[in-house]
């Protein structure tokens, strides 16, 4: 791991050395079972994990429907309930880690639908599996696999989701291929993710610290959504678009505190830049293949 002379933290090499390290930090929360990225108050500091789901959009409702042990506090938002779902739709979770939003949406679909989870992580996919066990649940399935290569059959899936992940993937614009590939046409997606409105300090951008706690990895606003619409994803409509430092109220994760006190940087620096922002996309009826 290359490490700043300055910081002496490591800073983003390569994509797959980047992705290699994301893997390990999740892997540590799913065995540990503790989490500071979500966009919530005090979520390094004490606040439940009930709090921080609560913070960023499950209502009490979606958290009686989980086993225990299931809510990690991770995300930055609740995209299971925008996505509509009925009875005997197929939903793809795309990093569904500990299986919160997978869990949540299968009892939507109920027995006649289905719901897969895709994660590169063993530890969480272990953790989802036990957790959709103690749910009770047989139409929901975990698969181990990269966004940018879906083990996924193309057109198979009517609705896909996705809670603050996207913003982890060095290659953001195969992840959307991806999404175009497996959704049959008429298909819809609904994701939360982190989004940036200008540019970060070159402190954060550039160190592996703020890019688990889910900010250095996040993508300028226009860009992103542009890649979507090269993809082949259409209507882009976003539901909800929160200020990052607005939410934590000051109380950054501990990775993203960590960067910025050895660079000396403040929340001012950084102040509106930084959204939690969820939308929606669909593929349409007579989509033309994206290009490959």
């Amino acid at each position: 791991m290359n490490r700043d002379k300055t910081t002496g933290q490591p800073n983003l090499g390569d994509a797959e050395q980047t992705v290699r390290w994301v893997r390990e930090r999740y892997g540590t929360i799913a065995r540990t079972g503790s989490s500071c990225c979500p966009p919530q108050a005090g979520c390094c500091g004490g606040t439940s994990e009930q709090a921080i789901a609560l913070g960023i959009g499950y209502t009490p409702s979606d958290l009686n429907l989980l086993p225990d042990g299931a809510n990690l506090g991770l995300g930055c938002g609740a995209p299971i309930a925008q996505l509509a779902l009925v009875p005997g739709e197929t939903v793809l979770d795309l990093g569904s880690g500990a299986g919160v939003d997978a869990i949540l949406a299968a009892r939507a679909v109920g027995p006649t639908g289905r719901v897969l989870g895709v994660d590169m992580t063993a530890e969480m996919l272990e953790r989802a599996r036990a957790n959709a066990t103690a749910a009770g649940l047989d139409n929901v399935e975990f698969r181990e696999g990269r966004l940018e290569s879906l083990p996924v059959a193309d057109a198979s899936v009517d609705a896909v989701t996705s809670n603050c992940v996207v913003n982890l993937v060095p290659d953001k614009s195969a992840v959307f291929r991806e999404i175009h590939r497996v959704l049959r046409p008429g298909g819809r997606l609904v994701i939360a993710d982190i989004l940036l409105d200008g540019e970060l300090p070159a402190a954060i951008a550039t160190d592996v610290f703020a890019w688990v706690g889910c900010v250095a990895g996040a993508m300028e606003r226009t860009r992103y959504f542009a890649l979507l619409e090269e993809a082949g994803l259409r209507q882009v409509e976003v539901l909800r678009d929160v200020d990052y430092l607005a939410a934590t109220g000051g109380d950054d994760p501990a990775e993203l505190r960590g960067v910025m006190a050895a660079a000396g940087i403040t929340t001012a620096d950084i102040a509106g830049v930084v959204h939690s922002v969820t939308f929606r996309a669909v593929k349409p009826l007579a989509a033309a293949r994206a290009s490959r």
